[in-house]
């Protein structure tokens, strides 16, 4: 039997990602110090404006689902999001004061929210059912390079540039753009899986259509955030271990790297063996990592548990994504990766609630071994929901 390749728009739209956020880390890495710094506002203005933003995301990634569903065009929208998110980075860099912040910041995640459902709906149309785990890590290994390279490119550009916030926020306006077109020139979105719902994708009827595979792995996925709190918590722990400042910021660096090389094996592996086996080993890292994290004092310790939260990603978010594909009907995966994505940013943001409370009453220690024991009791429901056949191979 000959072997199924990957279609060519999967690369492409994994190269899209990546340039989007190279475009958008190079921004959002400098951003707190250029608020704080250069325009004079306070920790909390930052704090709230990143809150609003993100929570418009998720809001709006559920409507646009729908929307692709409705319409049975997936590229039209991604296309838009994207460009939506690319022709803001200019006013970031003309930015005066708060108003003008928030207004890129908000336009910027409205952006992301319209393009992410319609996006990962498409991969899954395109995608021969035997290798959708193979092209959902390929694109988030991609993504994730992106997550490398923007903070190191904004880093050194700010050596090159004597600190020129400005003069970056410029640049980055490049590879948003490049983003936007390579995906509508490059991205052939066939008739043949142009699947269209006419009725209404988040009435009652609908919603049940979905089944009960599906809404599993929601609640599944929904679980795997609650027991997987906020990376910079990885950052806190490491500047906490008296790690030069300088140095903490290549904390997250590492995790990303290590996540961006494990998640195109890992997404090849999920379509050979048991969706269950994995997700069941994906929470036995992240067990061992929070462990590390947690007991670790010293370099050695701390980059062993950052690097296992990196594997642990790798194993898990594009084999989610491709369960989320196949467990919705295929008139219904915009809406199905939009509530998917809505519950995961809900159980991400209470996680993180939840860990700041613990951290600053019991310390990080007692922070990362609560993260294990709650990883411990998912696995444990993960492990015993098998025997009623909610978690399959395909």
């Amino acid at each position: 039997m000959s072997k199924v390749s990957l279609p060519k728009s999967i690369w492409v739209l994994g190269f899209v990602s990546m340039l989007m956020d190279i475009s958008s880390e190079m921004i959002h890495s400098l951003l707190p110090m250029f608020m704080v710094g250069t325009l004079g506002m306070s920790v909390f203005a930052v704090g709230l404006i990143d809150g609003i933003a993100e929570s418009t995301t998720l809001l709006v990634k559920v409507f646009s689902g729908a929307l692709s569903d409705k319409l049975g065009k997936r590229k039209a929208l991604a296309v838009f999001g994207y460009g939506m998110s690319a022709f803001t980075k200019p006013l970031f860099a003309i930015a005066q004061g708060m108003d003008m912040l928030l207004t890129a910041r908000l336009m910027d995640r409205i952006g992301k929210g319209i393009r992410g459902a319609p996006r990962d709906a498409l991969i899954a149309d395109i995608t021969p059912p035997s290798i959708r785990g193979e092209a959902f890590g390929l694109r988030q290994s991609l993504d994730t390079i992106g997550a490398v390279a923007g903070p190191l490119l904004a880093s050194g550009l700010m050596l090159l540039w004597a600190n020129d916030f400005r003069q970056i926020f410029w640049l980055a306006v490049i590879p948003g753009l490049a983003a936007m077109l390579l995906l509508f020139f490059g991205v052939h979105e066939p008739a043949s899986v142009a699947i269209r719902n006419p009725g209404n994708p988040v009435s009652p009827h609908n919603l049940r259509r979905m089944g009960r595979s599906y809404w599993w792995v929601v609640l599944m996925g929904s679980i795997f955030t609650l027991a997987r709190f906020s990376e910079a918590f990885l950052v806190l722990r490491a500047q906490q271990l008296a790690i030069p400042v300088a140095l903490v910021p290549l904390v997250m660096v590492a995790m990303n790297l290590v996540y961006s090389v494990s998640a195109y094996p890992f997404g090849k592996l999920s379509d050979r063996i048991s969706h269950q086996k994995l997700l069941a080993a994906g929470l036995a890292v992240l067990i061992a990592s929070d462990l590390m994290l947690g007991y670790s004092t010293q370099w050695a310790g701390l980059l062993a548990g950052i690097a296992l939260w990196g594997v642990h990603m790798g194993m898990t978010q594009g084999l989610l994504a491709s369960m989320v594909a196949a467990s919705a009907p295929p008139d219904l995966r915009g809406t199905a990766f939009g509530f998917f994505n809505l519950a995961s940013g809900v159980g991400l943001l209470l996680a993180s609630v939840i860990a700041g409370l613990l951290w600053q009453e019991f310390g990080a220690a007692f922070t990362f071994y609560t993260g294990a024991a709650f990883a411990g009791l998912s696995l444990l429901a993960l492990l015993l929901s098998s025997g009623y056949g909610l978690i399959s191979r395909s």
